[in-house]
């Protein structure tokens, strides 16, 4: 019997009143590994970025003065400014995950485990535009009414996304290469005006960065101020490069996308584990794993240099401007450790005991032929290689970009002094091939092009270099596409949140839209449904949009729109609007009172208003709900054999959660083209309209 049926003794409902959730059951094959995990529906859902415009939000709409109008806008570009100076997943973006991100993120980068900080800084920057958008957090007392006025996925959206892009900015020291970074991995949905605000904060971001950098030039702020704005700058290395050597660049390309492809499918592996198998066990487990990385690192970091032999320094007359060994209490090349003999170095602890950032600069050095030997290169490349899988998926928040630049600076340096030594010529440099390592192994695992050609520009300020960085990131990730998906999508697809692709898969090119629906019943509710059918009907199922159709009077029926699973439960919370009678009621002029546009809207520091919160007596569940004013009249509607390639791309660049399939339309009443929409024609035609209007009263009122 489906839910709120109705039988002799009356509806059914009453069997759901105090019913737990339904369980999911999913039918598993023990013949798979139990780290092997295929991807179900989980908690984690879509956002609503269309506007509903119902009556409620309409006439919303009517009572904002320009004045108003104009805040809105400006505060926009204030939290842009605020968000510069630092999908809907459960718990992804609470304050408490903000401070647990700093911190966390502060402890594991310094304490030199295989990750960046760039991750935790796009993640740290992502928090704090939600926190403002929703105006502070209920849940710790710090609350701003007046910063409500965001409180909507479509502009939660947008500010995200200028977190983010904050993230990459300062972790990089990158604006551009920040703002691509949005447009290319961050957002599923694009519009100019948020172009704008993502430019606006990410040069805020370079203003107060240069700022602070200029108050730690004493070195009063650790490491901070090192390096310039320019964090690895060689601009001053190779500037030109013979035909010849496009052939081992091409070849970086491809073992960039061999190995990214590697360690993307060696970390879904890995992450599949933890999530199906180990974390399951307790958070005790997870702490526990954390140190046992945290000590395997430490003790590979100190152990494999003290087995290691030291190099004598470069010649002092040859290469006057080299100081070898580096002085104590000092970051940078030719670090001594355990070495007996003066004026040597141990070239693998030159890379182990220096900071990341350090680290990748001697990676990156010009003019510094030999100081590296193959043997430490291929035993620290193969240590972190490993280092880097295992590290990533563990409780401590961790980025990718740092561990995938010192893996590609590593090899790629390795085939630099393969080439300087096969070409015998002065002009050719380790750190160039470094440099362009570093960029394929990244378009091999994370498979950005644009927005990382840009980062690794501005990163090292050269570009001389970027129509070879072009080549070998276009390489490297049309390799790793034959194996598998990028980093990210991997990722995301594990942890099933919903992310549509960028180009639909070739298949469904033969589907149409019709194809792609799950059920043949659609659940539906009348214009003026009974409290306890909708109950129910929520009660049953999960999902997150209805359709609300109404009865002509000569008795077909026509949809009237969609109404979100929200709205349901703020009207069942509410109760305002219960009604004793199924007669449609005149909700007009009276909605403003009772509601505001942004109490229908899910906040984003908890799961939200659930139909089991919602306590419902008998006689209400008995009573009637008139659901029009609620509804979004307008939503977007396929014909059932449009194809699926279609219908994937209007979710795509439009960023919708719901659409309506219906039948073939029978009639056509009119056709709109592109220049309709020019507004000067709009204007004549409306001005036109209005004279023959004013004609027609004009003869009404002579007779």
């Amino acid at each position: 019997m489906q839910a709120g049926e109705v039988t002799a003794e009356g509806p059914e409902w009453s069997c759901l009143l105090n019913s737990e959730p339904p369980v999911q059951e999913h039918v598993i094959n023990h013949e798979d590994p139990p780290w092997v995990e295929v991807p179900v529906t989980s908690d984690m859902e879509s956002l609503d970025y269309e506007v509903v415009e119902s009556l409620a939000y309409r006439e919303d709409q009517a009572q904002r003065s320009r004045w108003h109008q104009g805040s809105y806008a400006a505060m926009k570009w204030l939290f842009a400014l605020l968000i510069g100076i630092g999908i809907d997943t459960p718990g992804i973006l609470l304050f408490r995950t903000l401070i647990g991100k700093i911190l966390g993120s502060i402890g594991s980068v310094g304490g030199g485990l295989a990750l960046g900080k760039e991750g935790p800084l796009v993640h740290t920057g992502a928090c704090i535009a939600s926190l403002i958008g929703q105006g502070g957090s209920t849940k710790h007392f710090v609350n701003w009414r007046w910063l409500r006025v965001f409180k909507n996925d479509r502009d939660r959206r947008d500010l995200v996304t200028c977190g983010c892009a904050a993230g990459v900015a300062a972790a990089f020291r990158a604006p551009v290469g920040g703002v691509l970074f949005a447009l290319e991995e961050v957002t599923s949905w694009w519009r100019s005006q948020l172009l704008w605000r993502v430019f606006f904060t990410s040069a805020v971001v370079a203003v107060v960065v240069r700022t602070a950098m200029s108050w730690c030039t004493h070195g009063n702020c650790g490491h901070f101020g090192s390096g310039g704005f320019i964090i690895w700058d060689i601009s001053g290395g190779q500037d030109d490069y013979s035909f010849y050597e496009l052939w081992p660049m091409a070849m970086l390309g491809v073992i960039g996308g061999l190995l990214g492809a590697l360690f993307n499918q060696l970390t879904l592996y890995l992450s599949s584990y933890r999530r199906n198998v180990l974390h399951k066990k307790g958070d005790r487990v997870k702490i526990i794993e954390a140190c046992l990385v945290s000590l395997i690192t430490s003790v590979l970091s100190f152990g494999l240099p003290l087995l290691n032999t030291c190099t004598p320094c470069p010649d002092p007359v040859r290469y006057p401007d080299i100081v070898c060994p580096r002085p104590s209490k000092h970051y940078g090349n030719y670090v001594t450790f355990h070495c007996p003999i003066e004026n040597h170095y141990n070239d693998l602890a030159t890379i182990f005991f220096n900071t990341p950032d350090d680290a990748i600069r001697n990676l990156f050095s010009t003019k510094t032929v030999h100081e590296y030997s193959a043997q430490s290169l291929f035993i620290f490349l193969v240590m972190f290689y490993l280092l880097a899988v295992i590290t990533y998926g563990t409780a401590v928040p961790s980025g990718q970009f740092v561990p995938g630049i010192m893996i590609g600076a590593t090899y790629g340096r390795l085939v630099g002094m393969l080439v300087v030594s096969l070409y015998k010529k002065d002009n050719i440099d380790e750190g160039t091939y470094a440099l362009l390592g570093a960029a394929s192994f990244l378009g091999g695992s994370m498979r950005m092009t644009v927005s990382l050609c840009v980062i690794m520009v501005e990163i090292t300020n050269n570009l001389k270099l970027l129509p070879l960085i072009m080549l070998v990131l276009l390489i490297s990730k049309a390799v790793g596409d034959m194996f598998n998906m990028g980093f990210y999508e991997q990722q995301a697809h594990l942890r099933g949140i919903p992310l549509l692709e960028s180009t639909p898969k070739r298949f469904m090119r033969k589907l149409s839209a019709r194809d792609a629906l799950r059920i043949n019943k659609v659940v539906h509710f009348s214009r003026v449904s009974q409290v306890g059918h909708i109950a129910a009907v929520l009660r049953s199922n999960n999902h997150n949009g209805f359709p609300v159709i109404d009865e002509l009077p000569n008795g077909d029926t026509v949809v009237i729109g969609l109404i979100l699973r929200s709205y349901l439960l703020v009207l069942l919370h509410s109760k305002a609007d219960f009604q004793h009678t199924p007669i449609p009621g005149d909700n007009h002029g009276r909605l403003t009172i009772r509601y505001s546009v942004t109490d229908f809207v899910k906040p984003v520091s908890s799961k939200g208003l659930s139909i089991y919160d919602i306590d419902l007596t008998p006689e209400e569940l008995a009573m009637y709900l008139d659901l029009k004013p609620f509804v979004n009249p307008s939503p977007y509607i396929v014909p059932e054999d449009m194809s699926l390639t279609k219908v994937y791309n209007l979710f795509r660049q439009l960023g919708l959660r719901h659409v309506f399939v219906v039948p073939r339309p029978s009639r056509v009443i009119g056709v709109i083209t592109r220049k309709d929409l020019l507004p000067e024609v709009l204007e004549e035609s409306s001005s036109i309209e209005l004279s023959s209007t004013r004609a027609r009263l004009g003869v009404v009122d002579a007779y």
